[in-house]
């Protein structure tokens, strides 16, 4: 009546998962377009973090790498 076991049977489920598979990958694409397109951002793992310039002079004084001249400078320039 319906032909149900003519050999097609296995080769349904093959193309199943094929389309299954399919689906997936353009779904997949589409995101990944969409994020890439909008910018999706990340904090990157090397990427310092931004800092006050007077905390950096401060640091660079404490480790003897300006003098206090240039400290005071500095720190008469950022204010």
């Amino acid at each position: 009546m319906w032909y149900m076991h003519d050999g097609w049977g296995w080769w349904m489920v093959f193309g199943g998962i094929w389309m299954l598979l399919f689906w997936i990958a353009i779904i997949w694409l589409v995101v990944w377009g969409i994020r890439s397109v909008v910018g999706h951002r990340e904090p990157k793992t090397g990427t310092p973090e931004r800092r006050d310039p007077l905390e950096i002079a401060k640091e660079r004084y404490a480790k003897g790498q300006i003098s206090k001249e240039e400290f005071d400078q500095i720190k008469k320039d950022i204010s």
